[in-house]
């Protein structure tokens, strides 16, 4: 039943994705970020092969070198979400030639943005990725001191930069990046609806191999408490840690992997100082 779910999440997810790109942002020379934004740089660049085409092209070597990283079922979500929208983008784009929804460029910006958030949103929500350059930046976060957050913003910085040279037009690109922010907007409440950092306090009587597995996949930050229990007077070990709330979901797969008993308290962290933060 939960894996219906996830696969309705990931095709509406897709269908608003590649609605989007066709009837708001490639008519109006507008781009969103990550492996969609490259390939209608790619397209506009090389326009006999089609934008859907262009999407797989960039995105699915990119998911294949981050089967390493997030193992095999995540990947393989990730490329039919892949899948599913190269082929609506062509299916609207080639065969049913579905026209502009509009051709007023703020229009198109803030609801392109708007559906392009509604898309990545409940891809995420299915437990998939629409893959390309955030598959990057997780790995380079994971190699270097530098947040996904921080590398997704240089790479959508890039993209943004050089649509302007692509496109000759340095006000469509104000506007691409108007729409990439409604799209966090979106995103951040559809999966959240409140701050973007969840804490996530541990009990479990695995939490060694807990923490190796937390470190290994979602990043060092995390610190070990030892506590006791109110009623048996126990001792108990706690690991509290801070997550995006976009790895909210692969932090609880970690979890009842490898300890099913575990009990968890997740909270808003709407303010964090210190540190990386």
């Amino acid at each position: 039943m939960n894996e219906i779910k996830n696969f309705t999440f990931m095709l509406f997810g897709s269908i608003f994705l590649a609605f989007a790109t066709v009837c708001f942002l490639n008519p109006n020379s507008l781009i969103t970020g990550g492996g969609i934004g490259l390939a209608q740089l790619c397209y506009a660049l090389f326009p006999s092969i089609t934008l859907g085409i262009w999407i797989a092209i960039i995105s699915i070597p990119l998911i294949l070198i981050g089967m390493k990283f997030f193992g095999k079922g995540f990947v393989v979500k990730t490329l039919i979400s892949i899948a599913l929208i190269s082929f609506f983008t062509d299916f609207l784009k080639e065969v049913i030639k579905v026209p502009a929804a509009t051709n007023e460029t703020t229009l198109a910006a803030v609801f392109g943005g708007l559906l392009v958030g509604l898309g990545v949103g409940l891809t995420m929500l299915g437990k998939s990725s629409t893959g390309g350059t955030s598959i990057v930046a997780e790995i380079i976060s994971a190699k270097t001191r530098f947040k996904t957050s921080q590398i997704l913003l240089m790479i959508d910085g890039m993209i943004m930069f050089s649509s302007i040279f692509v496109y000759g037009n340095v006000e469509k690109a104000l506007f691409s990046i108007m729409g990439v922010y409604i799209t966090t907007k979106i995103i951040d409440q559809l999966l959240s609806g409140k701050p973007s950092q969840k804490s996530v306090t541990i009990v479990s009587k695995n939490i060694t191999s807990l923490a190796e597995e937390i470190s290994k996949h979602l990043g060092r930050h995390g610190t070990i408490l030892k506590g006791v229990g109110l009623n048996q007077q126990t001792d108990k070990t706690l690991l509290l840690v801070i997550v995006d709330f976009s790895k909210l979901q692969l932090l609880k797969k970690i979890i009842k992997e490898n300890d099913e008993d575990a009990f968890l308290v997740i909270q808003e962290a709407s303010e964090l100082y210190g540190r990386d933060y």
